[in-house]
Protein backbone atom coordinates (compact mmCIF):
# COMPACT_ATOMS: atom_id res chain seq x y z
CA UNK A 1 0.00 0.00 0.00
CA UNK A 2 1.12 3.12 -1.00
CA UNK A 3 -0.23 6.46 0.90
CA UNK A 4 -0.09 9.77 -0.07
CA UNK A 5 0.57 11.78 3.22
CA UNK A 6 -0.16 14.93 2.14
CA UNK A 7 -3.42 13.82 0.17
CA UNK A 8 -4.36 11.02 1.80
CA UNK A 9 -4.11 8.73 -1.41
CA UNK A 10 -3.51 5.45 -1.22
CA UNK A 11 -1.76 3.16 -3.88
CA UNK A 12 -1.86 -0.62 -3.43
CA UNK A 13 0.24 -2.98 -5.65
CA UNK A 14 -0.18 -6.85 -5.82
CA UNK A 15 2.01 -8.28 -8.52
CA UNK A 16 1.84 -11.57 -10.30
CA UNK A 17 3.42 -13.12 -13.21
CA UNK A 18 2.99 -16.25 -15.69
CA UNK A 19 5.85 -18.17 -16.88
CA UNK A 20 5.15 -20.81 -19.98
CA UNK A 21 5.80 -24.40 -18.70
CA UNK A 22 7.99 -26.45 -20.38
CA UNK A 23 11.51 -26.86 -21.12
CA UNK A 24 14.06 -25.74 -23.81
CA UNK A 25 14.37 -28.15 -26.74
CA UNK A 26 16.51 -31.28 -25.72
CA UNK A 27 16.05 -31.02 -22.04
CA UNK A 28 14.17 -33.91 -20.19
CA UNK A 29 11.47 -33.94 -17.24
CA UNK A 30 12.44 -37.43 -15.62
CA UNK A 31 10.22 -36.41 -12.54
CA UNK A 32 7.48 -35.56 -14.17
CA UNK A 33 7.37 -32.14 -12.67
CA UNK A 34 8.34 -28.76 -14.48
CA UNK A 35 11.80 -26.93 -14.58
CA UNK A 36 11.17 -23.46 -15.30
CA UNK A 37 13.12 -21.07 -17.21
CA UNK A 38 13.11 -17.87 -17.63
CA UNK A 39 14.53 -16.77 -21.30
CA UNK A 40 16.81 -13.73 -21.92
CA UNK A 41 17.53 -11.65 -25.19
CA UNK A 42 20.46 -12.85 -26.28
CA UNK A 43 19.07 -16.86 -25.62
CA UNK A 44 15.85 -15.43 -27.50
CA UNK A 45 13.89 -15.63 -24.42
CA UNK A 46 11.33 -13.71 -22.76
CA UNK A 47 11.76 -10.62 -21.04
CA UNK A 48 11.10 -9.58 -17.74
CA UNK A 49 7.39 -9.03 -17.23
CA UNK A 50 6.08 -4.94 -17.23
CA UNK A 51 2.42 -4.10 -15.73
CA UNK A 52 2.33 -0.95 -16.75
CA UNK A 53 -1.28 1.61 -15.92
CA UNK A 54 -2.11 4.69 -15.77
CA UNK A 55 -4.35 6.11 -13.72
CA UNK A 56 -6.09 8.51 -15.92
CA UNK A 57 -6.73 5.31 -18.08
CA UNK A 58 -10.48 3.84 -16.50
CA UNK A 59 -11.32 0.93 -17.92
CA UNK A 60 -14.76 0.73 -15.90
CA UNK A 61 -16.35 -0.62 -13.16
CA UNK A 62 -14.37 -3.24 -11.43
CA UNK A 63 -16.75 -6.62 -11.61
CA UNK A 64 -16.81 -7.64 -7.93
CA UNK A 65 -18.61 -11.12 -8.70
CA UNK A 66 -15.70 -12.94 -7.28
CA UNK A 67 -17.15 -11.78 -4.01
CA UNK A 68 -20.73 -12.24 -4.54
CA UNK A 69 -21.15 -15.38 -2.52
CA UNK A 70 -18.75 -18.10 -0.56
CA UNK A 71 -19.87 -21.40 0.58
CA UNK A 72 -20.28 -23.08 3.63
CA UNK A 73 -21.02 -27.18 4.78
CA UNK A 74 -24.29 -27.36 5.84
CA UNK A 75 -27.04 -25.07 7.61
CA UNK A 76 -26.11 -27.00 10.73
CA UNK A 77 -22.80 -26.37 11.52
CA UNK A 78 -23.96 -22.45 10.83
CA UNK A 79 -25.19 -22.76 14.47
CA UNK A 80 -21.69 -23.66 16.18
CA UNK A 81 -20.13 -20.51 17.99
CA UNK A 82 -16.51 -20.90 16.59
CA UNK A 83 -18.21 -21.07 12.27
CA UNK A 84 -20.13 -18.06 13.29
CA UNK A 85 -16.99 -16.17 14.47
CA UNK A 86 -15.25 -17.15 11.56
CA UNK A 87 -17.78 -16.54 9.01
CA UNK A 88 -17.74 -12.58 10.54
CA UNK A 89 -14.23 -12.48 10.40
CA UNK A 90 -14.61 -13.82 6.70
CA UNK A 91 -17.07 -11.07 5.89
CA UNK A 92 -14.92 -8.10 7.64
CA UNK A 93 -12.03 -9.30 5.99
CA UNK A 94 -12.97 -10.23 2.26
CA UNK A 95 -16.40 -8.89 1.92
CA UNK A 96 -18.36 -11.65 0.96
CA UNK A 97 -22.27 -10.82 0.59
CA UNK A 98 -24.14 -14.08 0.20
CA UNK A 99 -23.72 -17.30 1.88
CA UNK A 100 -24.86 -20.90 0.50
CA UNK A 101 -24.59 -24.26 1.96
CA UNK A 102 -26.04 -27.63 1.88
CA UNK A 103 -29.11 -29.27 4.53
CA UNK A 104 -31.49 -26.55 4.91
CA UNK A 105 -34.25 -28.72 5.67
CA UNK A 106 -32.45 -31.79 6.82
CA UNK A 107 -33.71 -33.64 10.15
CA UNK A 108 -30.97 -31.79 12.40
CA UNK A 109 -32.53 -28.26 11.09
CA UNK A 110 -35.97 -30.05 12.65
CA UNK A 111 -37.84 -28.22 9.88
CA UNK A 112 -40.22 -31.12 8.96
CA UNK A 113 -42.63 -33.80 10.72
CA UNK A 114 -45.99 -35.05 10.53
CA UNK A 115 -48.38 -35.93 12.97
CA UNK A 116 -50.21 -39.42 13.67
CA UNK A 117 -52.37 -38.44 11.12
CA UNK A 118 -50.13 -37.84 8.80
CA UNK A 119 -50.47 -33.85 8.78
CA UNK A 120 -47.72 -31.63 8.79
CA UNK A 121 -45.69 -30.02 11.18
CA UNK A 122 -43.22 -26.68 10.84
CA UNK A 123 -41.02 -25.85 12.88
CA UNK A 124 -38.36 -22.47 11.94
CA UNK A 125 -36.45 -21.96 14.86
CA UNK A 126 -33.44 -23.86 14.07
CA UNK A 127 -33.10 -21.32 10.65
CA UNK A 128 -34.29 -18.77 12.20
CA UNK A 129 -31.06 -18.56 14.40
CA UNK A 130 -29.07 -18.90 11.79
CA UNK A 131 -30.79 -16.67 9.14
CA UNK A 132 -30.42 -14.03 11.92
CA UNK A 133 -27.11 -14.36 12.25
CA UNK A 134 -26.19 -14.17 8.78
CA UNK A 135 -28.29 -10.66 8.49
CA UNK A 136 -26.64 -9.23 11.69
CA UNK A 137 -23.38 -9.83 10.08
CA UNK A 138 -25.07 -8.21 6.54
CA UNK A 139 -25.13 -11.59 4.47
CA UNK A 140 -27.81 -12.65 2.72
CA UNK A 141 -28.40 -16.11 2.52
CA UNK A 142 -28.58 -17.80 -1.02
CA UNK A 143 -31.16 -20.65 -0.07
CA UNK A 144 -30.18 -24.14 -1.13
CA UNK A 145 -33.11 -25.95 -0.89
CA UNK A 146 -31.80 -29.43 0.25
CA UNK A 147 -32.28 -32.36 1.34
CA UNK A 148 -35.42 -34.16 1.71
CA UNK A 149 -36.77 -34.60 5.57
CA UNK A 150 -37.42 -37.75 6.36
CA UNK A 151 -41.24 -37.54 7.38
CA UNK A 152 -41.46 -36.23 3.22
CA UNK A 153 -38.59 -38.82 1.69
CA UNK A 154 -39.78 -41.75 -0.77
CA UNK A 155 -36.76 -43.98 -0.07
CA UNK A 156 -33.85 -43.91 2.61
CA UNK A 157 -30.76 -43.05 0.61
CA UNK A 158 -28.52 -40.77 2.25
CA UNK A 159 -25.06 -39.08 1.73
CA UNK A 160 -22.70 -37.56 4.22
CA UNK A 161 -22.17 -38.51 7.74
CA UNK A 162 -24.73 -36.57 8.56
CA UNK A 163 -26.90 -38.54 6.06
CA UNK A 164 -28.82 -36.02 3.88
CA UNK A 165 -31.86 -37.50 2.56
CA UNK A 166 -31.64 -37.81 -1.52
CA UNK A 167 -34.84 -39.36 -2.55
CA UNK A 168 -37.48 -37.24 -4.39
CA UNK A 169 -40.77 -36.64 -1.65
CA UNK A 170 -42.70 -39.02 -1.32
CA UNK A 171 -45.79 -36.27 -1.77
CA UNK A 172 -45.09 -33.27 -4.35
CA UNK A 173 -48.21 -31.90 -2.67
CA UNK A 174 -46.51 -31.92 0.69
CA UNK A 175 -43.06 -30.48 -0.72
CA UNK A 176 -44.76 -27.49 -1.71
CA UNK A 177 -46.55 -27.08 0.86
CA UNK A 178 -43.60 -27.03 2.86
CA UNK A 179 -41.56 -24.70 0.14
CA UNK A 180 -44.71 -22.10 0.51
CA UNK A 181 -44.65 -22.23 4.37
CA UNK A 182 -41.09 -21.72 4.65
CA UNK A 183 -40.91 -19.06 2.11
CA UNK A 184 -44.08 -17.18 4.16
CA UNK A 185 -42.61 -17.29 6.90
CA UNK A 186 -39.49 -15.71 5.83
CA UNK A 187 -41.36 -13.12 3.88
CA UNK A 188 -43.30 -12.44 7.56
CA UNK A 189 -40.11 -12.52 9.59
CA UNK A 190 -37.70 -10.35 7.03
CA UNK A 191 -39.77 -8.61 5.08
CA UNK A 192 -40.90 -8.69 1.53
CA UNK A 193 -37.75 -6.42 0.36
CA UNK A 194 -35.18 -8.20 2.03
CA UNK A 195 -36.61 -11.82 0.73
CA UNK A 196 -36.70 -10.26 -2.78
CA UNK A 197 -32.72 -9.87 -2.77
CA UNK A 198 -32.28 -13.47 -1.35
CA UNK A 199 -31.82 -16.25 -3.82
CA UNK A 200 -33.36 -19.56 -3.88
CA UNK A 201 -31.33 -22.76 -5.25
CA UNK A 202 -33.67 -25.83 -5.85
CA UNK A 203 -31.54 -28.99 -4.90
CA UNK A 204 -28.05 -29.49 -5.07
CA UNK A 205 -26.25 -31.67 -8.03
CA UNK A 206 -29.33 -33.98 -9.15
CA UNK A 207 -27.40 -35.12 -11.51
CA UNK A 208 -24.63 -37.04 -9.73
CA UNK A 209 -27.43 -39.95 -9.75
CA UNK A 210 -25.09 -42.04 -7.23
CA UNK A 211 -24.79 -39.21 -5.00
CA UNK A 212 -27.24 -36.22 -4.78
CA UNK A 213 -30.83 -37.27 -6.23
CA UNK A 214 -31.94 -40.59 -6.83
CA UNK A 215 -34.63 -39.87 -8.85
CA UNK A 216 -34.13 -39.20 -12.75
CA UNK A 217 -33.74 -36.12 -15.07
CA UNK A 218 -37.36 -35.72 -15.50
CA UNK A 219 -37.78 -35.77 -11.81
CA UNK A 220 -35.56 -33.16 -11.06
CA UNK A 221 -37.31 -30.76 -13.81
CA UNK A 222 -40.67 -31.68 -11.68
CA UNK A 223 -39.07 -31.00 -8.57
CA UNK A 224 -38.33 -27.41 -9.68
CA UNK A 225 -41.31 -26.83 -11.53
CA UNK A 226 -43.32 -27.35 -7.91
CA UNK A 227 -40.37 -25.66 -6.28
CA UNK A 228 -40.45 -22.97 -8.54
CA UNK A 229 -44.35 -22.71 -8.27
CA UNK A 230 -44.65 -22.83 -4.68
CA UNK A 231 -42.08 -19.78 -3.99
CA UNK A 232 -43.68 -17.73 -6.37
CA UNK A 233 -46.81 -18.09 -5.30
CA UNK A 234 -45.82 -16.12 -2.13
CA UNK A 235 -44.32 -13.17 -4.22
CA UNK A 236 -43.18 -13.30 -7.97
CA UNK A 237 -40.70 -11.10 -7.20
CA UNK A 238 -38.50 -13.97 -5.15
CA UNK A 239 -35.51 -14.94 -7.03
CA UNK A 240 -35.54 -19.13 -7.87
CA UNK A 241 -32.97 -21.13 -10.08
CA UNK A 242 -31.04 -24.30 -10.67
CA UNK A 243 -30.18 -26.98 -11.74
CA UNK A 244 -27.41 -26.63 -9.48
CA UNK A 245 -25.19 -29.43 -11.77
CA UNK A 246 -21.79 -30.60 -10.47
CA UNK A 247 -20.79 -30.31 -14.49
CA UNK A 248 -23.19 -29.36 -16.38
CA UNK A 249 -24.91 -31.77 -18.55
CA UNK A 250 -28.59 -31.00 -18.01
CA UNK A 251 -28.16 -27.41 -17.77
CA UNK A 252 -29.27 -26.97 -21.40
CA UNK A 253 -31.68 -29.05 -21.62
CA UNK A 254 -33.04 -27.33 -18.53
CA UNK A 255 -33.31 -23.95 -19.65
CA UNK A 256 -35.40 -25.54 -22.87
CA UNK A 257 -37.64 -27.38 -20.49
CA UNK A 258 -38.21 -24.13 -18.52
CA UNK A 259 -38.63 -22.06 -21.92
CA UNK A 260 -41.27 -24.59 -23.40
CA UNK A 261 -43.36 -25.47 -20.18
CA UNK A 262 -43.35 -21.20 -18.79
CA UNK A 263 -41.76 -22.77 -15.61
CA UNK A 264 -40.38 -19.55 -13.78
CA UNK A 265 -36.44 -19.48 -14.01
CA UNK A 266 -34.53 -16.28 -13.01
CA UNK A 267 -31.12 -17.71 -13.18
CA UNK A 268 -28.75 -20.36 -14.04
CA UNK A 269 -26.83 -22.27 -11.07
CA UNK A 270 -23.68 -24.91 -11.43
CA UNK A 271 -20.22 -26.24 -10.12
CA UNK A 272 -16.92 -26.22 -11.41
CA UNK A 273 -13.81 -28.06 -10.30
CA UNK A 274 -10.34 -27.92 -11.35
CA UNK A 275 -9.34 -31.69 -11.10
CA UNK A 276 -8.89 -34.00 -14.03
CA UNK A 277 -11.72 -36.53 -13.25
CA UNK A 278 -14.36 -37.41 -10.81
CA UNK A 279 -16.84 -35.20 -9.00
CA UNK A 280 -17.83 -36.50 -5.73
CA UNK A 281 -15.98 -37.98 -2.75
CA UNK A 282 -18.71 -38.96 -0.10
CA UNK A 283 -15.93 -40.34 2.16
CA UNK A 284 -13.08 -38.44 1.48
CA UNK A 285 -10.64 -41.17 0.06
CA UNK A 286 -10.75 -40.60 -3.42
CA UNK A 287 -7.45 -39.53 -4.79
CA UNK A 288 -7.40 -36.31 -6.87
CA UNK A 289 -5.20 -35.15 -9.39
CA UNK A 290 -5.13 -31.39 -10.39
CA UNK A 291 -5.87 -30.40 -13.93
CA UNK A 292 -2.28 -28.28 -14.75
CA UNK A 293 -4.87 -26.90 -18.11
CA UNK A 294 -4.76 -22.89 -17.91
CA UNK A 295 -8.05 -23.05 -19.08
CA UNK A 296 -9.14 -25.92 -15.77
CA UNK A 297 -12.41 -24.08 -14.58
CA UNK A 298 -12.68 -20.72 -16.86
CA UNK A 299 -13.46 -22.98 -19.68
CA UNK A 300 -16.26 -24.58 -18.06
CA UNK A 301 -17.62 -20.60 -16.97
CA UNK A 302 -16.98 -18.61 -19.88
CA UNK A 303 -18.36 -22.06 -21.97
CA UNK A 304 -21.71 -21.80 -19.74
CA UNK A 305 -22.48 -18.44 -20.22
CA UNK A 306 -22.08 -18.84 -24.00
CA UNK A 307 -24.26 -21.89 -23.79
CA UNK A 308 -27.45 -19.39 -22.22
CA UNK A 309 -27.30 -16.54 -24.46
CA UNK A 310 -27.56 -18.89 -27.27
CA UNK A 311 -30.08 -20.45 -25.72
CA UNK A 312 -34.24 -19.55 -25.99
CA UNK A 313 -33.55 -17.57 -22.80
CA UNK A 314 -30.38 -15.45 -23.48
CA UNK A 315 -29.11 -12.77 -20.57
CA UNK A 316 -29.89 -15.11 -17.70
CA UNK A 317 -27.92 -14.78 -14.62
CA UNK A 318 -25.31 -17.29 -14.16
CA UNK A 319 -24.07 -18.55 -11.03
CA UNK A 320 -21.35 -20.85 -10.08
CA UNK A 321 -22.83 -22.12 -6.50
CA UNK A 322 -19.43 -23.81 -5.63
CA UNK A 323 -15.88 -23.98 -7.36
CA UNK A 324 -12.23 -24.68 -6.08
CA UNK A 325 -9.40 -26.90 -6.96
CA UNK A 326 -10.80 -29.98 -6.04
CA UNK A 327 -14.00 -31.32 -4.96
CA UNK A 328 -13.50 -33.56 -1.85
CA UNK A 329 -12.08 -31.93 1.48
CA UNK A 330 -8.99 -34.30 1.89
CA UNK A 331 -6.86 -32.32 -0.84
CA UNK A 332 -3.96 -30.52 0.57
CA UNK A 333 -3.55 -28.73 -2.27
CA UNK A 334 -6.53 -26.31 -0.50
CA UNK A 335 -3.32 -25.53 2.17
CA UNK A 336 -0.61 -24.77 -0.06
CA UNK A 337 0.41 -21.13 -1.00
CA UNK A 338 -0.34 -22.69 -4.51
CA UNK A 339 -4.01 -22.35 -3.89
CA UNK A 340 -4.25 -18.36 -3.75
CA UNK A 341 -2.44 -18.10 -6.99
CA UNK A 342 -4.88 -20.81 -8.23
CA UNK A 343 -7.56 -18.45 -6.89
CA UNK A 344 -6.58 -15.81 -8.51
CA UNK A 345 -6.22 -17.19 -12.24
CA UNK A 346 -9.44 -18.52 -12.52
CA UNK A 347 -10.85 -15.39 -11.02
CA UNK A 348 -9.38 -13.09 -13.44
CA UNK A 349 -10.43 -15.53 -16.09
CA UNK A 350 -13.53 -15.69 -16.05
CA UNK A 351 -15.09 -12.91 -13.11
CA UNK A 352 -16.50 -11.28 -16.40
CA UNK A 353 -18.57 -14.27 -17.47
CA UNK A 354 -20.90 -15.10 -14.43
CA UNK A 355 -22.39 -13.16 -11.79
CA UNK A 356 -21.06 -15.26 -9.31
CA UNK A 357 -18.42 -17.56 -8.31
CA UNK A 358 -18.60 -18.74 -4.90
CA UNK A 359 -15.14 -20.58 -3.38
CA UNK A 360 -15.91 -23.85 -2.00
CA UNK A 361 -16.16 -23.62 1.10
CA UNK A 362 -14.90 -20.31 3.91
CA UNK A 363 -14.07 -22.84 6.41
CA UNK A 364 -12.82 -26.24 7.49
CA UNK A 365 -15.70 -27.07 9.89
CA UNK A 366 -16.92 -29.12 7.48
CA UNK A 367 -18.47 -32.40 7.97
CA UNK A 368 -19.45 -34.03 4.89
CA UNK A 369 -16.79 -37.11 5.30
CA UNK A 370 -16.96 -36.34 9.33
CA UNK A 371 -14.97 -34.44 12.04
CA UNK A 372 -11.36 -34.35 10.42
CA UNK A 373 -8.79 -35.36 12.94
CA UNK A 374 -5.75 -33.16 12.28
CA UNK A 375 -5.60 -29.61 12.09
CA UNK A 376 -4.51 -29.51 8.42
CA UNK A 377 -6.18 -32.27 6.40
CA UNK A 378 -6.50 -30.90 2.60
CA UNK A 379 -10.00 -29.05 3.81
CA UNK A 380 -11.85 -26.75 1.79
CA UNK A 381 -11.50 -23.79 3.76
CA UNK A 382 -10.21 -20.34 3.83
CA UNK A 383 -9.56 -20.86 7.91
CA UNK A 384 -8.74 -23.86 9.75
CA UNK A 385 -10.06 -24.99 13.06
CA UNK A 386 -7.77 -23.31 14.96
CA UNK A 387 -9.42 -20.04 12.97
CA UNK A 388 -5.35 -20.20 11.12
CA UNK A 389 -5.90 -18.39 7.96
CA UNK A 390 -4.65 -19.96 4.73
CA UNK A 391 -3.08 -18.66 1.33
CA UNK A 392 -6.44 -18.74 0.09
CA UNK A 393 -7.90 -16.51 2.39
CA UNK A 394 -5.60 -14.02 1.13
CA UNK A 395 -6.35 -14.08 -2.10
CA UNK A 396 -9.62 -13.06 -1.45
CA UNK A 397 -8.58 -10.63 1.09
CA UNK A 398 -6.33 -8.42 -1.70
CA UNK A 399 -9.04 -8.68 -4.04
CA UNK A 400 -11.44 -7.16 -1.90
CA UNK A 401 -9.66 -4.33 -1.32
CA UNK A 402 -9.12 -2.85 -4.90
CA UNK A 403 -10.59 0.09 -4.99
CA UNK A 404 -14.15 0.37 -7.41
CA UNK A 405 -12.52 1.06 -10.41
CA UNK A 406 -10.93 -0.61 -12.53
CA UNK A 407 -7.62 0.75 -14.17
CA UNK A 408 -6.64 -0.09 -18.37
CA UNK A 409 -4.04 -2.86 -17.94
CA UNK A 410 -2.75 -5.43 -20.66
CA UNK A 411 -1.65 -7.61 -18.48
CA UNK A 412 -3.45 -11.15 -17.93
CA UNK A 413 -2.55 -12.26 -14.44
CA UNK A 414 -3.05 -8.81 -12.30
CA UNK A 415 -5.80 -5.67 -11.25
CA UNK A 416 -4.56 -2.24 -10.82
CA UNK A 417 -8.03 -0.42 -9.61
CA UNK A 418 -8.50 3.16 -8.11
CA UNK A 419 -11.10 4.75 -6.02
CA UNK A 420 -13.02 7.51 -5.56
CA UNK A 421 -10.85 9.66 -3.36
CA UNK A 422 -7.83 8.75 -5.75
CA UNK A 423 -6.52 5.72 -4.22
CA UNK A 424 -4.63 3.29 -6.37
CA UNK A 425 -4.33 -0.73 -5.68
CA UNK A 426 -2.75 -3.39 -7.50
CA UNK A 427 -2.51 -6.92 -7.15
CA UNK A 428 -0.51 -9.04 -9.61
CA UNK A 429 0.64 -12.81 -8.82
CA UNK A 430 2.36 -15.90 -10.58
CA UNK A 431 0.16 -19.24 -11.18
CA UNK A 432 2.83 -22.35 -11.91
CA UNK A 433 1.10 -25.26 -11.33
CA UNK A 434 3.36 -27.55 -9.66
CA UNK A 435 2.03 -31.17 -9.90
CA UNK A 436 2.23 -34.92 -9.28
CA UNK A 437 4.63 -37.00 -11.40
CA UNK A 438 2.24 -39.31 -12.75
CA UNK A 439 0.96 -42.24 -10.44
CA UNK A 440 0.70 -39.73 -7.86
CA UNK A 441 -3.18 -37.87 -6.49
CA UNK A 442 -2.64 -34.47 -4.77
CA UNK A 443 -3.29 -36.42 -1.41
CA UNK A 444 -0.11 -37.90 -1.62
CA UNK A 445 2.14 -34.75 -3.39
CA UNK A 446 0.69 -31.91 -1.92
CA UNK A 447 1.24 -33.28 1.77
CA UNK A 448 4.90 -32.01 1.92
CA UNK A 449 7.07 -29.10 1.86
CA UNK A 450 7.16 -27.84 -1.72
CA UNK A 451 9.83 -24.47 -1.99
CA UNK A 452 8.95 -22.14 -5.16
CA UNK A 453 11.63 -21.59 -7.76
CA UNK A 454 12.61 -17.83 -8.39
CA UNK A 455 11.64 -17.26 -11.53
CA UNK A 456 12.18 -13.31 -12.61
CA UNK A 457 11.31 -9.88 -12.52
CA UNK A 458 7.89 -7.86 -12.79
CA UNK A 459 8.13 -4.23 -13.02
CA UNK A 460 4.81 -2.16 -12.06
CA UNK A 461 5.20 1.15 -14.22
CA UNK A 462 2.11 4.02 -13.00
CA UNK A 463 2.39 7.21 -14.35
CA UNK A 464 0.22 10.05 -13.33
CA UNK A 465 0.06 9.39 -9.65
CA UNK A 466 0.06 13.00 -7.72
CA UNK A 467 3.24 14.16 -7.02
CA UNK A 468 4.14 13.95 -3.08
CA UNK A 469 5.11 11.94 -0.26
CA UNK A 470 3.44 8.29 0.10
CA UNK A 471 3.76 5.09 2.50
CA UNK A 472 4.31 2.15 0.11
CA UNK A 473 3.11 -0.58 2.39
CA UNK A 474 3.54 -4.53 0.37
CA UNK A 475 1.52 -7.19 1.65
CA UNK A 476 2.40 -11.02 0.14
CA UNK A 477 1.82 -14.40 0.51
CA UNK A 478 3.50 -17.48 -1.03
CA UNK A 479 6.07 -19.73 0.04
CA UNK A 480 7.27 -19.18 3.57
CA UNK A 481 4.90 -15.81 3.35
CA UNK A 482 1.53 -15.74 5.31
CA UNK A 483 1.94 -19.63 4.44
CA UNK A 484 0.68 -21.08 7.48
CA UNK A 485 0.63 -24.83 6.30
CA UNK A 486 4.36 -25.07 5.55
CA UNK A 487 4.76 -23.27 9.17
CA UNK A 488 2.80 -26.33 10.16
CA UNK A 489 4.91 -28.86 7.91
CA UNK A 490 7.92 -27.39 10.46
CA UNK A 491 6.31 -28.38 13.19
CA UNK A 492 6.33 -32.02 12.23
CA UNK A 493 3.10 -32.11 11.43
CA UNK A 494 1.61 -32.45 14.81
CA UNK A 495 -1.53 -34.26 15.05
CA UNK A 496 -2.79 -31.52 17.34
CA UNK A 497 -1.95 -28.20 18.28
CA UNK A 498 -0.80 -26.76 21.85
CA UNK A 499 -1.93 -22.86 22.41
CA UNK A 500 1.86 -22.16 21.53
CA UNK A 501 1.74 -23.68 18.27
CA UNK A 502 -1.49 -21.88 17.71
CA UNK A 503 0.29 -19.09 18.39
CA UNK A 504 3.45 -19.37 16.39
CA UNK A 505 1.39 -20.03 13.67
CA UNK A 506 -1.01 -17.31 13.73
CA UNK A 507 2.03 -14.83 13.96
CA UNK A 508 3.69 -16.27 10.84
CA UNK A 509 0.54 -16.12 9.04
CA UNK A 510 -1.18 -12.88 10.48
CA UNK A 511 -1.14 -10.84 6.96
CA UNK A 512 0.76 -7.78 8.41
CA UNK A 513 2.71 -6.45 5.48
CA UNK A 514 5.95 -7.53 4.42
CA UNK A 515 7.37 -3.94 4.38
CA UNK A 516 7.06 -0.41 4.84
CA UNK A 517 8.81 2.49 3.80
CA UNK A 518 7.81 6.16 2.57
CA UNK A 519 8.31 7.48 -1.13
CA UNK A 520 8.51 10.42 -2.86
CA UNK A 521 6.70 10.98 -6.20
CA UNK A 522 7.99 13.64 -8.54
CA UNK A 523 5.29 15.37 -10.84
CA UNK A 524 5.21 13.93 -14.12
CA UNK A 525 7.27 11.27 -13.78
CA UNK A 526 5.86 7.37 -13.34
CA UNK A 527 6.04 5.17 -9.98
CA UNK A 528 8.08 2.19 -10.61
CA UNK A 529 9.10 -0.82 -8.40
CA UNK A 530 10.67 -4.11 -9.73
CA UNK A 531 9.55 -6.91 -7.69
CA UNK A 532 11.55 -10.71 -7.72
CA UNK A 533 9.16 -13.06 -8.15
CA UNK A 534 9.18 -17.30 -7.46
CA UNK A 535 6.05 -19.47 -8.32
CA UNK A 536 3.07 -18.86 -7.04
CA UNK A 537 3.84 -15.68 -5.50
CA UNK A 538 0.88 -12.97 -4.54
CA UNK A 539 1.80 -9.24 -3.86
CA UNK A 540 -0.18 -6.52 -2.63
CA UNK A 541 0.96 -3.43 -2.16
Amino acid sequence: MIKNLAKRCILAIALSITVAHGAPPGSSNPNGTWTLYIQDQQTNFAPARTIAVDVDSVRGPLDTSFKMCIGAGRANEGLRADWQDQLREAQRECGFKYIRMHGLLTDDMGVYKVDAQGNPIYNWQYIDRLYDFLISIHMKPFVELSFMPNDLASGSRTIFWWKGNVTPPTSYDKWAGLITNLVAHFQERYGHDEVASWYFEVWNEPDLHDGFWTGSKEDYFKLYEVTASAIKSVSPDYRVGGPATAIGQWDKSFINYCYSNSVPLDFVSTHSYGVKQGYLDETGNRGTVIDSDPNSVIGRMTGERKMIDASPMPGLPLHFTEWSSAYTPTDFMHDTCQQAAFILSKVKGAYQSVDSMSYWVFTDIFEENGPRMTPFHGGFGLINYEDLKKPAFYAFKFLNELGPQELANADSASWVCKGNDNAVEALFWDYTPIVPPKGMNDQQFYQREIQAKDIGEVELSITNLPAGSYSLKIYQTGYCANDVFTGYLDMGSPSQLTPTQVELLSKQSNGDPETMETIQIEAGRPFTRTFAMRQNDVYFC
